[in-house]
């Protein structure tokens, strides 16, 4: 089928289904037929090219499988593909990447040289980015035929993929259009349409791309290098650094999710962009399981328990901001309580610093140089009328991060080896400029508070300090009930500083990681400009990741701000700094922790510690002094006196609302001044004096375990 008649048929298909006229005239645009006409006239140079190579250059090589077996193969002919067939016809299906040497590589892409080979599958996690960001291909080459979208950005996302495109200044994608987009990316898929990835001259790129300006823009501000890749799937043709799948035929079943608005940030102005997000799986199975899965995802979104349990709520007013209630208070205090005493007994310092800084702080930083456009800045009042010859101040912005005013009180004045390690923590409030289409809930916020510390100290302690960041990690989180998988995140292509340093940090952090004993990953070239990182991903309930802790390494901040402090030689020596966080954002980890448990909290956190009913009125006052005894103690304690219910019905409203333990008192409690406790899975625990009730509450809460009604 050719090129007209393919894009009719999914474009008059679409047109149709949505409802929008489509003249009989109907044609390709411009633009997508001349892209696709210089991409085949490029493909066939390609291809020709590649034939001559593998005559001219034909050579046996030696392939390293995983398990240290060798395999032969021939230059610039052999396919990882290939490879994997041979070992089994499991492994050549279900693979969708390899890894040659470490690095991404496709499977038809033939093999140069001597090489480590390893295949990638769905069931990793480098294999569930490449499927996912072949899946955003498919989405996007969909949207430029039923649309005529222009495309800007399409990643995968640990829990799927997404793709930005712009549609025109008036133009926005209707709900009602995301059906026939799913139903134009299934046929895609059904296609079977190959991925071929080709290399191309800088001046070959921006002739592909010369209607697209978004395109344009990310390759002034991306490319590099003489060459870059572009991915060719059926008329799609787009800029990327791939792997990608074979072909699309390997996605056996996708879904669109949501659409919503993004904003895309260039030197002129903003531009509105449409965002499509969805997920797909190598099989319909496993996506009708996943459907299944989110289902009782959604019964636990921390938006509907914030909601139904009066824990916080948003407001247009002040958009990507929460208003904690105060229910939602009590948990978030009782974990900023949590790792404050965990502060104290590690070492930490606690600091307050100010909101509101010069810019000329975050410039000295580097942070207005590279973060400027995600930071609230303001003009402050100029100069009285009065005094027209004073001069205006300067530009104000609020803090995204606590680190440089730390270096402010690092240095405020001479500091001694004998002070080191300095760990400062900071609770202050951080604002950063999220645009509206990020903002979700607890999850995105432009106001939060983070359990933000920094470490100075001197090189010889960093692998200590190092050791005891991850120790603070593997504590907060057992106790937290989260699994967590840790990952080395090293130099990337800009870093800035001196490659040995680079090398020392980096085997600094290897070693310790490998005494800490947890699994890791290798993330090569994913470091921060500024140092190596340790990046922290936990799995909740669900068994979805969520990355909310880091530890990084950073060389330039105690360059930037000549932090120094006299050695035990007597002479001036430059301290390292270690930025660390467990929660991450506070508020993000309780709508984590709000959806891992289901609204279920544990004792220690929950704003439904206890609730105490009488039996009938005559126990009410009995039941109050049982109320003001929980709250002197600092607990939780309600009162239930509705008495138009009968008892069983409002021990099962306790019980639904999830408060961890009923007290019930009748007229025997009354006169014993004990209590009959339940749980919230009604498990009766029976009668209990009410102070030593009152006493082991205190213990289970102070012990923060995660099954008090269990243990009671």
């Amino acid at each position: 089928m050719g090129l007209y008649q393919r894009w009719r048929r999914l474009r008059l298909a679409g047109l149709q289904a949505c409802a929008l006229h489509t003249g009989p005239g109907s044609t390709p645009p411009r633009w997508l037929v001349e892209r696709l006409g210089l991409f085949e006239e490029l493909w066939a140079a390609h291809v020709k090219r590649l034939k001559s190579m593998a005559q001219k250059e034909h050579r046996t090589i030696q392939i390293t499988l995983p398990g240290g077996q060798k395999v032969e193969a021939v230059a610039w002919n052999t396919t990882p593909y290939q490879l994997a067939k041979q070992i089994s016809s499991t492994l050549a299906d279900t693979a969708v990447a390899a890894q040659v040497n470490g690095e991404p590589y496709d499977l038809e892409r033939p093999l140069e040289t001597d090489s480590d080979l390893r295949f990638l599958t769905f069931d990793s996690t480098e294999g569930k980015a490449v499927f996912w960001h072949s899946s955003t291909h498919v989405l996007g080459a969909a949207a430029e035929q039923l649309l005529g979208a222009v495309l800007c950005r399409g990643p995968s996302t640990e829990c799927g993929f997404y793709h930005d495109f712009f549609l025109g200044k008036e133009r926005t994608l209707r709900g009602s259009e995301l059906p026939v987009l799913e139903r134009i990316c299934q046929e895609l898929t059904a296609a079977a349409q190959p991925f071929r990835r080709l290399e191309v001259s800088q001046d070959q790129l921006r002739q592909l791309f010369k209607d697209n300006p978004f395109k344009l823009r990310l390759i002034e501000e991306k490319v590099r290098g003489l060459t870059a890749t572009v991915y060719g799937c059926g008329m799609l043709v787009d800029l990327c650094r791939g792997p990608h799948l074979r072909h699309t035929g390997q996605i056996g079943g996708l879904k669109l999710l949501t659409n919503s608005s993004s904003v895309w940030r260039s030197p002129g102005a903003p531009e509105t962009v449409q965002r499509v997000a969805g997920i797909s799986f190598p099989t319909a199975e496993e996506l009708k399981a996943w459907e299944e899965w989110r289902e009782e995802a959604e019964l636990r979104d921390h938006r509907r328990i914030g909601k139904e349990q009066e824990l916080f709520f948003f407001h247009k007013l002040s958009p990507g901001s929460c208003f904690f209630l105060p229910r939602g208070t009590r948990v978030y205090n009782a974990l900023v309580t949590f790792i404050r005493a965990e502060y104290t007994r590690r070492g930490f310092s606690e600091v307050k610093t100010p909101t509101l800084f010069s810019t000329k702080l975050w410039e000295v930083s580097g942070h207005w140089e590279h973060y400027q456009e995600d930071m609230f800045a303001l003009q402050p009042p100029g100069p009285r009328r009065d005094n027209p010859t004073s001069h205006p101040t300067d530009t104000l912005a609020l803090k995204p991060m606590n680190c440089p005013a730390h270096c402010l009180m690092f240095t405020h004045r001479p500091r001694s080896w004998r002070e080191l390690p300095l760990r400062l923590a900071d609770f202050g409030v951080l604002h950063r400029a999220e645009t509206s289409g990020s903002l979700g809930g607890l999850t995105r916020l432009r106001c939060f508070q983070q359990d933000d510390a920094h470490i100075f100290c001197a090189p010889d302690q960093l692998e200590a300090e190092i050791r005891g960041c991850l120790d603070f990690l593997r504590s907060v989180y057992a106790v937290l009930g989260f699994s967590f998988r840790l990952a080395l995140s090293t130099r990337p292509s800009g870093f800035l500083g001196e490659p040995y340093l680079w090398d020392q940090a980096e085997q600094v952090l290897q070693r310790a990681l490998e005494e800490f004993g947890e699994p890791w990953d290798l993330s090569p070239g994913d470091g921060a400009f500024y140092g190596p990182k340790i990046d922290v991903h936990l799995r909740d309930a669900l068994g979805r990741p969520h990355q909310c802790g880091t530890i990084q390494l950073d060389f330039q901040l105690p360059l930037r701000f000549d932090l120094q402090y006299k050695g035990q030689a007597g002479a001036l020596e430059r301290p390292v700094l270690i930025h660390r966080a467990v929660l991450g954002s506070v508020e993000r980890m309780l709508g984590v922790l709000a959806e891992s448990c289901g609204g279920k909290w544990p004792l220690w956190l929950s704003p439904f510690q206890v609730v105490v009913i009488p039996v009938g009125p005559e126990q009410e006052a009995y039941a109050r002094e049982a109320q003001q005894g929980l709250r002197a103690a600092g607990l939780v304690g309600d009162l239930d006196t509705d008495c138009t219910l009968t008892l069983s019905r409002r021990v099962r409203r306790a019980q639904l609302a999830n408060y961890n333990f009923q007290f019930v008192v009748g007229q025997r409690e009354q006169s014993k001044k004990t209590v009959n406790i339940r749980t919230r899975d009604n498990r009766r625990l029976g009668e209990r004096d009410l102070t030593e009730a009152v006493q082991r509450l205190l213990e289970l809460q102070s012990s923060r375990v995660p099954d008090a009604e269990e243990i009671f």
